[in-house]
């Protein structure tokens, strides 16, 4: 899943510390999400979307591999 969590991040001047702090999760959980080894769980995405006050869709994307249909 891609998003755009460095960007907001950046543009509140925050450190990953500081927005990991302000969501109750590790840097470690951060960073992971920043470079798409991790996809946070409904609940996290939803803290993180109201944060920043946007919408889970504006802040992550499927990645069109991810969307493959197996059949």
């Amino acid at each position: 899943m891609k998003n755009t969590l460095k960007v907001l991040r950046a543009q509140r001047e925050w450190s990953q510390a500081d927005l990991a702090e302000e969501l109750g999760v590790s840097r470690q959980t951060i960073n992971a999400l920043e470079k798409g080894k991790y996809d946070p769980s409904l609940p996290l995405a939803f803290r993180i979307a109201r944060l920043f006050d946007k919408s889970i869709e504006e802040i992550f994307t499927p990645d069109l591999a991810d969307t493959r249909n197996p059949t």
